[in-house]
This record gives structure tokens, sequence and C-alpha cells, in this order.
């Protein structure tokens, strides 16, 4: 690994500079859980007087050579890594690297971001290698090699794009990022509003089983704050809060807006789980008052016959199973004009695979009879539902899946 000083470097003919400075620019990221900016995304500007162009066209010019973008780009890390060098208390740093670059460091022995930490003496725990978008024909293994290498010098790892191209779940898994990146308005481009929903709830759900932060970038309004929250984020980014400029923000510039905003999540979320529990303890009452439990074991359709009529408007689908999972009744489907459909095909299902359903019977007892999922996509009418789960007597449960209004929410 060489330990070149690139202050010297000359700026390629390509970059084509207008009596233009080439400088870093930084973009704040700010976390959630202490309403404070912690890091900054480092970010290419020429700059003539007041005027600012961006360097993104160039970085993503398939004309330029290599050779070129890594020397741009090399000058600029180096501006960021004196900066947080002479700040008191440095913030994150977010260094774009795109693979191609990485791998062509890693053979030729020249890791140039680990010759800055030491030349500047930074704490690689401030160092996050952001691995940007781009096709990567390489050998993932290689790249993976240097990827653990910044890993065993205490940088962090973080993924952009996710979901799209080099960003792919095969990749994910094998590179292990710390930080998942997700672009708010890529989502929305790509999709309807229900796919949109459910992707951004399947990015958390990734996140937590890789023991990784989710990061939404592209927070423009207030809208997509509240939708990067809903979604589990735990780092936002975007023009809400700052452009990208010279200097760093005040730590705590954001913090009454993600207070303001994060109440508000917090009191919807409370007001959906007492609604909710509400429905479910309802749901409970109008089984008992139906009765005839002893017959549930041979009778158990005309019982479930008994209680469609006492069911809310927005249930559209009603069965019972044993506590290990078998289906005993037959479902019954509510049709568009209200009326219900018998389908028994389904009696003697093995439902005990699905995610919640061990969990909600350990749970389910005498003092807690009702239990409410969280919202998902329904597989048959694809809409947003929840699953109460009733115990009716010991051993049978009732299961009335019901359709979620909260997702309108996500819709703003």
């Amino acid at each position: 690994m060489t330990n070149d000083c690139l202050s010297n470097t000359t700026i390629p003919q390509t970059l084509q500079l207008d009596g233009e400075q080439m400088s870093a620019f930084y973009q704040p990221i700010i976390a959630l859980d202490t309403r404070k900016v912690v890091g900054y995304e480092v970010l290419g500007r020429a700059c003539k007087g007041d005027a600012v162009r961006s360097l993104g066209p160039f970085f993503c010019d398939p004309e330029v050579p290599v050779e070129d973008h890594i020397a741009v780009d090399r000058i600029l890390r180096e501006q960021a890594f004196q900066k947080i060098a002479a700040t008191r208390q440095p913030p994150m740093l977010f260094i774009n690297l795109k693979p191609n670059w990485m791998h062509r460091g890693m053979q030729s022995g020249e890791l140039y971001t680990l010759s800055l930490l030491d030349k500047y003496q930074i704490d690689p725990g401030r160092v996050v290698i952001e691995i940007t978008e781009e096709s990567f024909n390489g050998e993932m293994e290689e790249l993976r090699e240097v990827i653990d290498l910044y890993r065993s010098k205490g940088c962090l790892i973080a993924i952009d794009d996710v979901g799209s191209g080099f960003s792919g779940m095969d990749r994910i898994a094998l590179i292990q990022p710390n930080i998942l990146k997700i672009d708010i308005h890529m989502l929305k481009r790509s999709a309807n509003h229900d796919g949109y929903l459910g992707t951004l709830r399947s990015f958390s759900a990734l996140a937590d089983q890789l023991g990784a932060s989710l990061l939404a970038e592209g927070v423009e309004t207030k809208q997509d704050l509240a939708r990067a929250i809903q979604a589990g984020v735990r780092y936002v980014q975007g023009f809400l809060f700052a452009k990208a400029e010279r200097d760093f923000d005040q730590p705590y510039r954001f913090s009454s807006l993600l207070e303001e905003e994060l109440e508000t999540h917090r009191q919807l979320q409370l007001y959906s789980e007492n609604y909710w529990r509400y429905l479910s303890d309802r749901l409970a009452g109008k089984i008992d008052r139906i009765g005839h439990l002893e017959e549930l074991d041979e009778e158990d359709n005309e019982w479930i016959v008994r209680l469609l009529q006492e069911l809310e408007n927005n249930c559209i689908r009603v069965y019972l199973c044993r506590d290990n999972g078998i289906q005993i009744s037959s479902n019954y489907s509510r049709r568009e004009d209200g009326s219900w459909r018998r389908e028994d095909e389904y009696c003697g299902a093995n439902w005990s695979w699905r995610p919640y359903f061990v969990p909600n019977v350990v749970q389910l007892n005498e003092t807690r009879r009702s239990i409410v999922s969280r919202a998902y996509t329904d597989l048959d009418s694809r809409a947003w539902i929840r699953t109460v789960s009733v115990l009716v007597k010991p051993g049978i449960i009732l299961f009335v899946d019901m359709k979620d209004p909260e997702p309108d929410y996500y819709r703003i």
C-alpha cells in the first residue's frame, strides 16, 4: 500500500474546469435517535465565485477514463480528511467508492483511504465506506476481500441504492454492510403505492436481520420524512434539511423538526394500536355472547356462520385452528357485495409455519385472549390487512383477517 500524497496531483483535462476550483462539499446526515447531525456525505463541486456546480456528471460519464475519475476523487477525499482532522469533534464521513475503484486498488496494493487514515491520524470508526451503484463484472470474492480489509481497520461499510443493480440482495448478503442506504424517490418512481410501502417495510426487516442501520436519502419534504420514519430508518439525508455545503453544520440545527415528526409518528402509532386493541377486545366479547363454544370440535362451521353476522365490515376472512396450526374449519371469505363465500379446501391446512403463529399461541391465555399482528399484504386480495388471533377455548384459536386503514397515512 502506498502512502503517496495526492495534494500535488494534476487535475485531468477531462474535468474541464473553467477557472473553477475543485472542492469537497458536505451534505449532513441526521440520526433520529439523537436528533443530531452525525455525519456528512462527501460530494465534489466546482466553484467559481458564488457559482457552484456538481461534479456528479463527470463521475458518471462513461467516456472519462477510470484513472481520471480516481485522480479527482482522491483530491476531494484528501480535502475531506484534512477537514475532519482539523475538527475538534469530528463527525462521521461518508466516502463514495465505486466497486471497480476498490477492485483496482486491491490489485495494485494501493488503498488510498487507509493511507489517509494513517496520514491524518483519523479514527477509522468515523469513516463510512459507501459502495456506490455501478455494474461490476469482477469476482465478488475479491471485492469482498478489500471490503473486509476496510472493515478490519475499523471503517464502517454502507451500500448505496439498496434493491437495485449492484446492490442486489445476494451482494448485500455477501458484503454484510453496517448501513443500508435507500432512496425514497427511487422507490416512489418504480412502484405503485402499496408496492412502495411494502418495499420500504421490507428494507426495515432486512436491516434488522443483518444487524444494519437504515439510511433514507432524498428526503425533500415533511411527507418524505414521515415515510422514512414509518419505514424504520435510523438516519435521514436530503434537501429538507440541507444541500451540500463547504462547511459543517450546527449539530442540533434540525432537532426541532425531527422532534415534531417523531411525536406525530408516536401519536399515530398510539392511536392505531389502541384502535386495534379495541377491535380485538370487541371481537372477543362477541365470541362470548355467541357462546356454544363446546360445539367447536364438531360443529365449527356452524359456529362460524353464527359469528359472521356479528363481524365488522372490514373483516375479510375467518377460520379456526387448533394450537398446533391445523385448520379445523373452512375459510369464510367476504365477497365484494358483502356476502360470505365458504372455502372447504382450506380445512386441514397447517399454518404453524407463519412467523406470527407460535409467538401468538404462546402469549394467548385466559387473561390475554386476543393479539393483533402487524400490517401486511394479503396474498389473495392484495389489501393491507392485520390478523386478529382470539383464543376461543383452550387449544382452539379464531383467526380473523381485517383490512387495515393505516397505510393511507403513508400516501400523503
